[in-house]
């Protein structure tokens, strides 16, 4: 088949060199430029410059909206369109234009956590798998027939980095898995339950502030998911901010008000948490690591010098 290639960053970079590998013809390859934004510059494999090194045509766009690039769509005569991390919404005209539409590629287990982020989300919420869906799309966001999903196990100890390489693990072989369904006509698309559906936004740095209500074992994960080279999840003491690296839950339960850097427990300071702290039902967060705005990293026995300060949110 005639392929052409919507993508952009390292989840982008796999679909293309998965294109490369399949037997299929790549027409033409649609990528974002550069960012600055703090979460697209992490796993930034270029598109671009690998389409470039085997000679493909490259259209850079930020969104889709202009009769150039549906004209160049329109040459290329696609018989399908393979997108994976597109960052904005392409309109029918696009999706629709080839004999076998578009195949997205999205990194939840769909209909689950369709939109942005899926594996920070789902870590932070304790998820028990994550995974890969192909599916075709439609006008509703990550919400068009299903044709190929693969999951893996979240383990008790994992970060979000260890759920990325894991999981774009798994996107040449469902690539190139689903094409060969399509091109040969054993495709079974499978409609998603709309009632299972849930959309998450982009993250910024205002989700990586802790608030110190959520229970610990919430902000466990929280850490874990905003592990380097993430932002790493903040709070702020004595006015200065301060990232936590490392942290696990409290052997022992602890009572009083969120936020009180309340003792220390084995290899690390324990900060109260949860809403209802006030009970002592609950463990706090044991904070192991820290790192301060000039990069230094802490063990937190030694930056939290004395018991009894609170930690905020803002200065």
């Amino acid at each position: 088949m005639r392929v052409a290639m919507f993508g952009y960053q390292t989840w982008g970079h796999r679909t293309l060199r998965a294109l490369l590998d399949s037997g299929h013809e790549v027409v033409l390859v649609v990528t974002h430029p550069a960012s600055d934004h703090a979460y697209e510059r992490i796993w930034d494999d270029s598109v671009a410059e690998l389409a470039a090194k085997h000679d493909l045509p490259v259209l850079l766009r930020q969104r889709p909206g202009d009769g150039e690039l549906l004209a160049a769509l329109r040459d290329a005569a696609p018989d399908i369109i393979v997108a994976n991390n597109w960052r904005t919404w392409l309109p029918p005209e696009i999706f629709d234009l080839p004999p076998h539409g578009t195949l997205n590629v999205h990194d939840s287990l769909l209909p689950a956590y369709a939109g942005f982020s899926p594996l920070i989300w789902a870590l932070i919420n304790g998820e028990k798998e994550v995974g890969v869906t192909a599916h075709r799309m439609n006008a509703e966001l990550d919400a068009g027939d299903v044709v190929l999903q693969r999951a893996v196990p979240v383990g008790p100890d994992d970060t979000a980095a260890d759920l990325f390489h894991r999981t774009v693990d798994l996107i040449e072989p469902i690539v190139r898995e689903s094409l060969d369904l399509i091109a040969s006509g054993r495709a079974v698309w499978v409609p998603q339950d709309r009632s299972r559906a849930s959309f998450f936004h982009k993250r910024s740095v205002e989700d990586s502030r802790i608030d110190w209500t959520w229970p610990a074992e919430a902000l466990e994960r929280l850490v874990r998911a905003q592990c380097d080279p993430y932002p790493n999840a903040f709070t702020y003491h004595r006015g200065q901010r301060v990232r936590i690296v490392s942290a696990a839950l409290s052997r022992a339960r602890y009572g009083g008000t969120p936020g009180r850097v309340f003792i220390r427990e084995g290899d690390g300071v324990v900060v109260v948490a949860g809403a209802d702290a006030r009970t002592g039902r609950h463990p706090g967060l044991l904070v192991r690591r820290v790192r301060t705005d000039d990069g230094a990293e802490h063990a937190a026995t030694d930056y939290f010098r004395t018991m009894g300060d609170y930690l905020t949110p803002h200065p």
